[in-house]
Parts: C-alpha cells; structure tokens; sequence
C-alpha cells in the first residue's frame, strides 16, 4: 500500500511539474507576442531576430500606406511576395491578403492623381487603376471568399470609366513584375 502511493504521489509530482513548465513557456509566448504587437501599433522596432522578418515587413508596408506613400507600400508587398516565392510558401490566404493591400494602395494612388484639368483620368491613375484590377483579381485567386477584395474590386470597377484606354507606359517603381496581366 505504502509502494502505490509513493508511485500516486510521484506521478502527480511529475503532472504538476508539466503543468509549471507548460504554464511558464506559454506566458513566455504571450509576453513576447504582447511587446511584438506593441512594436507593430507604435510602429517602432520589431525585432532583431529573423523569426518575424515578415511581420517586420508587412508592418512596414501597411505604415508606409498609412503615410500615403502608396509607391513604396507598393513595393514591400511586392517584396513579401518574392520572398514567400523564394520559401516557397504558398499559403493563399496570406498571399491574398498581400494581394489585396497592394491593390487598396494602388486604388488609393490612383485616387489622388485622380483627374487633368480637363476631366479626363490622368495617366497615371489609370496605370494605378489598372494594376489595382489586376491585384484584386489576384487575391479573388488565392482566396475566392474574400469579401473585402470581391468589395473593392466592384468599387474600382465602378469608379473606372468603360471606355479608359490605357496608353504605353515607362516602367516606374509602381509596376510590379510579379503581378501577371489577367488571369490565366
């Protein structure tokens, strides 16, 4: 009888020190996810460390929008692209989520470079327009179900006129080489 519960006792023993363990790496975990959303919200550093180079990234796009510096918001989600490219993770709901912000700051580009002084669209906000079609129809791939894309991509259609010719271009810092034209 003594023999079982010295066998009892040691394995409530061993139970007790998982659970310690257990409960100290999950506050471990909660606290370093606490400061990394905290860096995000402010907008401060991240981290050093590379484990969060693509929220680093994402963080540093979405503030760059944020700030109406829609070229270079533009030009990091194209760079989380070809870095998830270059992982080869292909997860479409994160791709359609990079797809989809890259396709609000070129509508957003658009709208403020909206019209000449004649009334008719500038250039340059039909070229934005234009890859804003093309993003959003990218995300609608990865992620069919994604609403908000659906959303503004009937907004963009609706702000577009039907007859908008889309003349020859200079390739700038906006065009992204990784946004195929049309869907296949």
């Amino acid at each position: 009888m003594e023999k079982q519960l010295k066998i009892k006792n040691a394995i409530a023993s061993l139970v007790l020190v998982t659970g310690l363990v257990g409960a100290g790496i999950t506050l471990h975990q909660i606290r370093q996810a606490e400061q990394v959303n905290h860096a995000l919200r402010t907008g401060g550093e991240v981290s050093s460390e590379e484990t969060y180079a693509l929220q680093r990234k994402f963080a540093e796009a979405y503030f760059q929008g944020a700030a109406k510096n829609y070229k270079h918001a533009v030009q990091n989600y194209g760079q989380l692209l070809e870095n998830l490219e270059k992982k080869g993770d292909v997860d479409p709901e994160l791709r359609a989520k990079i797809f989809y912000n890259i396709g609000n700051n070129l509508f957003r580009s658009g709208l403020i470079r909206m019209v000449n002084s004649d009334g008719s669209l500038q250039d340059d906000a039909k070229y934005a327009y234009a890859q804003a079609v093309v993003a959003y129809e990218q995300a609608l791939k990865q992620n069919p179900a994604q609403s908000e894309a659906k959303f503004n991509l009937s907004l963009l259609h609706a702000v577009i006129p039907a007859n908008m010719q889309i003349g020859k271009r200079e390739q700038t810092g906006m065009e992204l080489s990784n946004l195929p034209i049309g869907l296949p």
